[in-house]
């Protein structure tokens, strides 16, 4: 996490963009450091430091409830809605994605594949013009359509879902979509809808 990610190089590192994008992406929520490094992957440390940038920077304001300290997007400054838009164009996907999903019932699965991926997983080249998604299980496909579109519309790009059923991603295939779907970068979306401890 040390190189500037692929996705927007003018950051510092993979883990400040997925902190802004987790946090300015939802300006409406207060997050503690706690729960930002589970949901990052990150440590407790590391996601200290970057908070602490950020909000000497004045992107983030914190406050202290206690022993715990809550950080949310400051929404005041002119800064806000341009870095905001920049951020949801380029790691925007994992979360809004995620959140989207998780309100489709019969996904079992989810994963974000093509240039996406492989800029999010450090491989170099072109800002990614689409999302390409492989949803696993059974959905409505209206509900899956429409889940993509919004989640389209807040990302400023084209959202392409392939769904296929849990019995076929799980078995052995010659299928060369699903082959050439498994040899490159996937990304996978943490849909446990918030039954996490």
């Amino acid at each position: 996490m040390k190189n500037s990610p692929s996705l927007l190089p003018l950051l510092r590192s993979q883990l400040q963009g997925g902190l802004l994008a987790l946090i300015l992406l939802h300006p409406e929520r207060e997050f503690s450091l706690t729960e930002l490094a589970r949901e990052l992957g990150a440590s407790h440390t590391a996601v200290l430091r970057e908070v602490g940038r950020l909000v000497e920077a004045g992107i983030l304001s914190d406050r202290r409830v206690g022993r715990t300290r809550l950080v949310t997007a400051r929404t005041d400054t002119p800064l806000a809605r341009p870095l905001t838009e920049l951020i949801a164009v380029s790691f925007g996907p994992l979360p809004l994605l995620t959140e989207a999903l998780q309100q489709v019932a019969g996904v079992e699965r989810a994963y974000i594949y093509g240039s996406w991926a492989a800029r999010y997983s450090g491989e170099p080249g072109p800002p990614p013009a689409d999302v390409d998604v492989l949803v696993v299980g059974s959905p409505d496909p209206d509900e899956l359509f429409d889940a993509a579109e919004r989640a389209g519309r807040q990302l400023r790009r084209d959202v392409n879902v392939h769904r296929v059923p849990v019995t076929v991603w799980e078995a052995p295939t010659s299928d060369p979509f699903l082959t050439s779907v498994r040899d490159r970068p996937l990304v996978e979306l943490e849909l446990n809808r918030g039954d996490r401890s």
